[in-house]
């Protein structure tokens, strides 16, 4: 990676981002010194401008910003960092640092289905994914199927609890079935883009 440093004075804007939600966390600076440690450490270092010193972020606090993945823009001048923020992450005791709530988690949706491709590519033995993908397409549609009745099942006559885990059942079961036949949750959210015209 070749970060244009001294282009703002040998500090770079850092974009930090929730890897699971997507929520921009804050925005920090690093130098080069800082940028390295972080890569080292796996936890986000910045330049401090008011301290004049490199700061980890959650030395005092314990609140680490546990790194992901470091992308740099199209100028190499700014970065976005990915990562799993261990706590708030603002010094006002906040999720972000523009007071937002960082709890939605509909962006695990996406991490799951990444991770459930990864599973498809590589086959793991032993996972239970990968024994839905060798059953077939057949099997796979039959457990979507097993999982819609039971959601029904738990709305109509069951508990909450009930139905929020059998509603996860089928939405893991679904993007199995739609990852087997080369499709993805973009694709669903595309088609249904277009009928909410």
């Amino acid at each position: 990676m070749n970060i244009d440093f001294q282009k703002q004075g040998g500090l770079v804007p850092a974009i930090i981002q929730d890897e699971l939600t997507s929520k921009v966390l804050m925005l920090g600076y690093m130098n080069e010194e800082s940028f390295i440690k972080t890569q080292e450490t796996g936890l986000v270092t910045f330049f401090s401008r008011s301290k004049n010193r490199l700061w980890t972020k959650g030395e005092e606090s314990g609140n680490f910003l546990k790194l992901v993945s470091i992308t740099p823009d199209c100028d190499n001048d700014t970065l976005l960092i990915k990562v799993h923020p261990a706590g708030p992450v603002c010094h006002l005791g906040t999720d972000t640092c523009w007071a937002e709530s960082n709890q939605g988690d509909f962006a695990f949706l996406k991490y799951l289905q990444d991770f459930i491709k990864l599973r498809y590519d590589e086959m793991p033995e032993g996972s239970y994914t990968t024994s839905l993908f060798k059953k077939g397409v057949n099997r796979m549609a039959q457990k979507v199927g097993e999982e819609a009745v039971e959601t029904v099942i738990e709305a109509t006559n069951g508990t909450n609890d009930g139905f929020i885990y059998e509603a996860s059942d089928l939405i893991y079961h679904l993007i199995v079935l739609l990852t087997s036949k080369g499709f993805s949750l973009d694709d669903i959210g595309q088609e249904l883009k277009k009928r909410h015209k």
